[in-house]
């Protein structure tokens, strides 16, 4: 995919420039109260501002054989989204929603113009576990499991999940989508309910305590947590007992717990 070319969709990338973070939240405050022509010329500067959040987002979609004139406009219809709905009054940064937006949009743009040969029925089960993990979500606040979806649509777990497989392309959780050289967005941040604000707010806050833990105490909540080691394996592979690798994760757990509660 050629992203290096200057211009997509007639706009000259190399000329795109970001506009601070005080300047977007001003706008969107703007957009949501001010007349109809101030929020107009808002929105368009909001938009103008931020292209190059879009350009950097679709990057990340490089060597998929796609126009990226074609996935410059989809990544804008998913900016225009996150401004619309993008609430100025909570206390995060504008890209930290805007990205998993636009990735959303793109998304599903390759998953409705995928060359991958996958059959009508798969197709038809992943989008109805996705309309029905979506609608569980809205009656209950929290996302659904496997089951819950393959209940909703009277399938079997393992067809669900062979179906949401087959849409998806895997990615590792750390892989980072957006910088803006202060702030990074990382594939983990845009998991989740993408509605639930609240959920937004905690994932940030999950993301700060995280970062003021010390490196073995990181080292010792990866092993254990993302890797699905048991503290006598940790003990083995960092050299310390079984005693301290509890010992330190339970402080670590304690930190992490009382950074959120604030």
């Amino acid at each position: 995919m050629a992203f290096n070319k200057v211009e997509i969709c007639g706009v000259n990338t190399a000329k795109l420039k970001a506009i601070p973070e005080q300047r977007k939240t001003e706008l969107l405050r703007i957009i949501k109260n001010g007349t109809e022509q101030e929020s107009q010329k808002a929105r368009e500067e909001m938009i103008n501002g931020n292209l190059l959040l879009v350009l950097s987002v679709i990057q990340k979609f490089a060597g998929r054989g796609e126009n990226p004139d074609d996935l410059f406009q989809v990544g804008c219809i998913g900016l225009i989204k996150a401004i619309d709905n993008f609430n100025p009054e909570l206390d995060v940064r504008f890209s930290t929603y805007g990205v998993p937006m636009i990735i959303g949009e793109v998304r599903r743009h390759l998953r409705d113009y995928s060359p991958l040969r996958v059959s009508r029925s798969i197709k038809d089960t992943a989008y109805r576990a996705m309309q029905a993990k979506e609608q569980i979500t809205a009656r209950t606040g929290r996302e659904p499991t496997i089951d819950q979806i393959a209940k909703e649509i009277e399938s079997s777990p393992e067809n669900v999940v062979i179906a949401l497989e087959s849409i998806v392309d895997p990615v590792s959780i750390y892989e980072p989508v957006y910088s803006d050289g202060t702030d990074t967005v990382f594939v983990m941040d845009t998991l989740g309910d993408k509605t639930d604000d609240k959920k937004w707010l905690e994932q940030i806050a999950l993301r700060e305590a995280v970062e003021k833990l010390s490196e073995r105490e990181k080292n010792i909540l990866t092993l254990r947590y993302l890797r699905g080691r048991t503290q006598t394996e940790v003990a083995d592979e960092i050299g310390i007992s079984q005693a301290q690798v509890s010992r330190l994760e339970k402080t670590a757990m304690l930190r992490i717990r009382k950074e959120m509660e604030g």
